[in-house]
């Protein structure tokens, strides 16, 4: 039996490249958070998502980026998907680095309305932060049979 879609949104925190120039944190800082409403799905439940995060720098370092993101059902977060890369953000000149990951969450029950949430954080102890800059977009489609 093919999927049907069932919901879709996206959340986009920053549109365009530049727009901002947010010093990225250690604490999980909130870049996209969007609700489905699931209620329509059959057994096969199955959420995708896709999640860009843009950073740039000046001096020339690695840096560990992790994108987590959450499921929400009922107030209850749950840990559903969490990517980290090493970028090389900077090279002595203003550069960007773009981070794009994609997954999906196969629930095994549908909670009627799901929200899912993604962050964006790096590791403790860095000599230089680089700046979020834009784009910053999360996207969600479900899928049922």
């Amino acid at each position: 039996m093919p999927k049907r879609l069932i919901d879709s949104q996206i959340s986009q925190n920053v549109s365009t490249a530049g727009a901002v120039a947010i010093p990225a944190s250690t604490t999980p800082a909130l870049f996209g958070t969007l609700g489905l409403d699931v209620a329509a799905a059959g057994p096969n439940l199955s959420v995708h998502f896709t999640a860009t995060v843009t950073l740039s720098a000046v001096v020339s370092i690695l840096v560990p980026v992790t994108v987590t993101i959450f499921r929400v059902v009922g107030g209850v977060s749950t840990l559903i998907y969490s990517a980290t890369e090493t970028m090389p953000v900077g090279t002595l000149l203003l550069t960007t680095d773009v981070l794009t990951v994609t997954g999906i969450d196969l629930l095994t029950t549908n909670p009627g309305f799901v929200v899912y949430q993604a962050f964006v954080s790096i590791p403790g102890g860095l000599a230089v932060i680089p700046d979020r800059v834009g784009p910053e977009s999360f996207e969600a489609v479900a899928y049922s049979d």
